[in-house]
């Protein structure tokens, strides 16, 4: 019966999921974004410094919170107007891929996408008592809330490079001219292009791409901020993970740039000292869902640790104890494997939905703050909990008590595939012994 699944699924399903996960544009855009994670990272870490998780009444509370605006430069530089280093991100990667210059790729792209916000001419006499005049930008549409309108110009912007380039239609250069300084000439007739197409449809036409672009994806990231959704995008990760698919590849590629904006959304809401909006953020799947990696299998690797019974199992158990404890669980997957095994798959689909449920209704009754902070991945899950959530001490005890759960889930399905390794061990011990000829 698996095996004809199993057939079915790589026949229908394998490949057209292969070709996705790597369709250059969407190839880009993954890696555009992933760019930005060290930005991201480390530009959040300052949230907690400006609200550290102390009690109000120490002087360094006080102190820190005085000065919270200027200790929050450093985030609104970064994650703050994540967007802008994206674009460049994007268009670099969708730029090597068609063998162009990367660094005209990704200028090209960032262009395009200012191009699509319309300065605030501000009062002369406001503008006095602000310190500054004339124009600015409005910064908000620079972080998350402007990525899918960065996505789009970014696209566009390195295909008209790309025209250009495949049809000559570009000044040439000869060839005693430095390679930079004939790049630069080559990219003059993509980036007249691009400035006119765009400056005319955002300042001459009067088009607004960021209110046109939020109204189409406002319904995308509202269903991506609710529990059934949440689901759905476990279930097919670990789906696909099941028949060796890389899951997160996949989804992730797709729901990323919502979930940046869901996350966006709730940083936003903490630097202003508001209520946080949103809870399914990449970071909930890390740190309550993804717990040991993707199926929560810390709980399948410490029971493999510490109560197998099976040589295999016991010291596949001990090996994988220690990547799993820092969310590397590709030794889990296909070591174990989890990949075709009907035993294990079925926890590996349900302790993380079930994990999933719990954080979720924990965060919506307020029980744990909702997630600001993009940790790193590759931290213990208690501490990853603690810092992604703002310094809350409950997320911490929360993910521990969802590692519990997770070796219960587990539990029973673990003693069935032990059992099944140990019988195996032992007929292969049986056999040996037979075949073996007694010493005289």
């Amino acid at each position: 019966m698996l095996t004809k699944f199993t057939e079915i699924i790589e026949r229908y399903l394998a490949g057209p999921m292969a070709t996705i996960a790597n369709q250059r544009h969407l190839r880009a855009i993954r890696d555009g974004i992933i760019a930005t994670l060290p930005l991201i990272i480390v530009g959040s870490f300052f949230l907690i410094i400006a609200f550290p998780p102390l009690p109000p009444s120490w002087g360094i509370y006080q102190f820190l919170s005085e000065n919270a605006a200027t200790i929050l430069l450093p985030y609104r530089m970064t994650m703050y107007i994540m967007s802008l280093y994206a674009t460049f991100g994007i268009g670099a990667s969708l730029a090597k891929t068609y063998k162009l210059d990367v660094v005209s790729g990704g200028l090209l792209a960032t262009i395009a996408f200012l191009l699509t916000f319309i300065p605030v001419n501000i009062p002369l006499e406001a503008a006095e008592a602000a310190g500054t005049s004339g124009f600015v930008l409005p910064m908000a549409n620079l972080g998350g809330g402007g990525m899918f309108v960065g996505i789009i110009t970014s696209i566009f912007a390195v295909e008209v490079y790309r025209l250009t380039d495949k049809s000559k239609f570009k000044i040439t250069m000869p060839e005693q001219v430095p390679p930079a300084v004939a790049r630069s000439f080559e990219a003059l007739t993509p980036t007249l292009i691009v400035i006119l197409v765009m400056a005319s449809i955002s300042y001459y036409i009067g088009f607004d791409w960021h209110t046109a672009v939020s109204k189409i994806v406002s319904p995308l990231i509202s269903a991506t901020d609710t529990l059934p959704s949440v689901l759905l995008l476990i279930f097919l990760i670990t789906f696909f993970w099941a028949f060796g698919i890389h899951g997160v590849s996949i989804i992730g590629s797709l729901a990323r740039p919502l979930w940046l904006q869901i996350l966006e959304s709730n940083t936003t809401a903490a630097a202003a000292g508001e209520a946080l909006p949103n809870i399914a953020a990449e970071p909930f799947y890390q740190w309550f869902v993804w717990i040991g990696g993707a199926g929560c299998t810390i709980g399948l690797a410490i029971l493999l640790a510490f109560t197998a019974k099976s040589k295999y199992a016991s010291k596949l158990g001990k090996a994988i104890i220690t990547p799993s404890i820092f969310n590397i669980n590709e030794p889990v997957i296909f070591g174990v494997p989890i990949v075709l095994n009907p035993t294990l798959i079925i926890p590996f689909i349900f302790a993380p939905m079930v994990c999933a449920t719990i954080a979720w209704f924990a965060t919506k009754l307020g029980l744990v703050s909702a997630v600001t902070i993009t940790a790193p991945w590759t931290l213990p899950g208690p501490i990853g909990a603690y810092l992604a959530t703002g310094g809350d001490w409950r997320a911490a005890v929360l993910n521990i008590l969802l590692i519990i759960l997770s070796i219960f889930m587990y539990y029973p399905f673990v003693k069935i595939y032990d059992k099944n390794e140990l019988a195996k061990e032992q007929a292969l011990e049986t056999e040996t012994s037979k075949e073996t000829p007694l010493s005289n």
